[in-house]
């Protein structure tokens, strides 16, 4: 998604920035756009950001659901388990096999 384009009402030269920010802040925050310029080049762009919503109505999601492909929970867990050796990820086999657990931590403690 591309910014918008400042437009030729909003160009301020770098003084009027300096001296005008509060002015100029408060257009950012109605979604106005402003070119800064300095000895009359372009030199950039103030573009307000672009806000993101924390929440989505319960309408929006169902709409946009809709759209959506249905998932056959059945078929996933078959493909995830086809796929996924949960054996490899057991972080107590891991630290078993280094020697971190019980009477192989003890011994080596008693034999240094």
């Amino acid at each position: 998604m591309s910014t918008p384009q400042p437009d030729r009402d909003h160009q301020i030269s770098q003084r009027d920035l300096r001296n005008r920010s509060a002015e100029i802040m408060d257009g950012l925050e109605r979604g106005e756009s402003y070119a800064v310029t300095r000895n009359g080049h372009h030199i950039g762009d103030l573009v307000p950001i672009r806000r993101r919503r924390r929440a989505v109505s319960r309408a929006e999601f169902a709409a946009v659901s809709r759209g959506m492909p249905r998932l056959d929970d059945r078929k996933y867990r078959e493909d995830a388990d086809r796929h996924a050796d949960d054996g490899l990820y057991d972080p107590y086999d891991r630290a078993y096999g280094r020697g971190e657990f019980a009477e192989d931590a003890v011994d080596d403690g008693e034999q240094g």
